[in-house]
Formats: C-alpha cells, structure tokens, sequence
C-alpha cells in the first residue's frame, strides 16, 4: 500500500472512526519516539549534545530566555 493509497482510504473514515485511529496514531508514533530517544541515549547521543550546549554556554553563545 502507498502513502496516497493510505490518504485515500483515511479521507474516507467516518469522524468516528479517524477519531480512533487518530488516538491509535498518537500512541504509535510517541511509541517510536520514544524507541529513537532510548537508542540515542544507548548511544551516548545525549551526553555529547549536553556537553555541546554546556560548552557553548560557557564560551558565552547562549542566551537568556
């Protein structure tokens, strides 16, 4: 099945049924999310973008929000 395909067939969903699936989507896609985030941290991802921003701040590239 193609993203046209998958388009087409949600244009045509009843409000009650693009209601579920738009819960059903939200779950899943926050799902992977999550699965990505828990592979960056696995992978140290997080570590080196926190010492970026804090050597960054420190050399004075920050700004107060």
């Amino acid at each position: 099945m193609t993203v046209k395909e998958i388009e087409k067939a949600i244009e045509k969903l009843s409000e009650d049924h693009l209601s579920v699936l738009r819960e059903w989507f939200y779950k899943f896609d926050n799902e992977v999310w999550d699965k990505q985030f828990e592979g960056g941290v696995k992978a140290g991802k997080l570590v080196r973008l926190a010492e970026k921003a804090i050597s960054d701040c420190r050399a004075g590239k920050c700004k107060e929000l």
